[in-house]
């Protein structure tokens, strides 16, 4: 976990009540701050678009099938 630095920004965020218990208690429990458990997700999610974005990228040139030419191609293989 990162540490809030002087260039931070502020932002109000508001929570549902159980979420905010959560938070506060895993926050409390790990001895870091709100503020640090909420970036370390909010990174975490950016993190994951990130590969998604790859991982479309990588898979863009494959050809696509659309839903009635699977469904052709499954009975053409004795699969429906």
């Amino acid at each position: 976990m990162q540490v809030m630095s002087t260039l931070s920004k502020r932002s109000t965020v508001y929570f549902e009540p159980e979420i905010h218990q959560a938070l506060r208690i895993k926050a409390a429990t790990a001895h870091i701050s709100v503020s640090d458990l909420v970036n370390e997700a909010v990174r975490l999610s950016l993190q994951e678009d990130q590969e998604d974005l790859k991982a479309f990228e990588i898979r863009e040139s494959e050809p696509t099938l659309n839903y009635e030419e699977l469904l052709n191609e499954l009975k053409t293989h004795g699969k429906i």
